[in-house]
């Protein structure tokens, strides 16, 4: 099942399930181009993970890491499916990133790893948008990687057991391919995040995991058209307006 939030023409905002014949919600079928896609969660915070696939480690011209690299994104970063994202003004390089995500079910602290599947709600894409002009010159990333719209994630919702374990991870700007990977290249593990998470703070319902992104990031510039596509989630789209 593939779980939508949207608001309908009359405002309203509904959930319901994005099937091959359109949203369905309360008995009626919408065409999701008529309503208004929300973002999948309302999240307290996004736990991004840096450098969780080793090419990505090798782009960057950086070691594997030994544990997992933690960040914050904000609330204020979450985009929508069909969204237009400002980008930061007079930078010289903001990066798409395609991204793998867990939305959190059930508050969740000290959860093992044997114990970590039972507080995952499901699957989504996120866009790990990236300021490098700033990344590149502070320590927490605040510029980088929490300034508005820095985090479109959407479509859906998509229960665990739809999603393969190595579901493909494409990303697509302007229909041309420039990121293509799997979740099953990941260093670190779904699991072995949620534990290590949890070790420091409280997950609560809503809040997502950012797991990484795998090699082949590059720049976006106004006009773009960002796609990516996760296999058993579904294509997250956004435009890119230059700030």
């Amino acid at each position: 099942m593939r779980t939508v939030r949207f608001r309908d023409r009359a405002g309203a905002t509904r959930t319901g399930e994005w099937t091959n014949a359109g949203i369905e919600a309360a008995g009626q079928v919408y065409d999701p181009e008529t309503v208004e896609v929300l973002p999948p969660a309302e999240p307290t915070k996004i736990i991004a993970i840096g450098l969780n696939y080793a090419d990505h480690a090798a782009e960057r011209d950086s070691d594997i890491p030994d544990r997992p690299l933690l960040f914050l994104k904000t609330p204020n970063t979450v985009a929508s499916h069909g969204d237009t994202i400002t980008l930061p003004a007079d930078k010289e390089r903001v990066d798409y990133e395609a991204e793998f995500g867990v939305v959190i079910g059930e508050q969740a602290r000290n959860v093992s790893e044997a114990d970590a599947w039972d507080v995952v709600a499901g699957f989504t894409a996120v866009n790990d948008v990236s300021n490098r002009d700033d990344q590149d010159r502070e320590q927490n990333w605040i510029r980088g990687k929490a300034f508005d719209g820095a985090a479109p994630m959407g479509p859906v919702v998509a229960d665990p057991e739809d999603v393969p374990a190595d579901a493909s991870i494409e990303l697509r700007v302007n229909g041309e391919v420039k990121q293509s990977s799997s979740r099953a290249e990941f260093i670190f593990s779904v699991p072995e995040l949620v534990a290590e998470i949890t070790t420091y703070m409280t997950l609560e319902p809503g809040d997502v995991i950012s797991t990484g992104t795998p090699a082949g990031v590059g720049p976006l510039s106004d006009g773009d058209h960002v796609a990516i596509e996760i296999e058993g989630v579904g294509t997250l789209e956004h435009d890119v307006a230059q700030g």
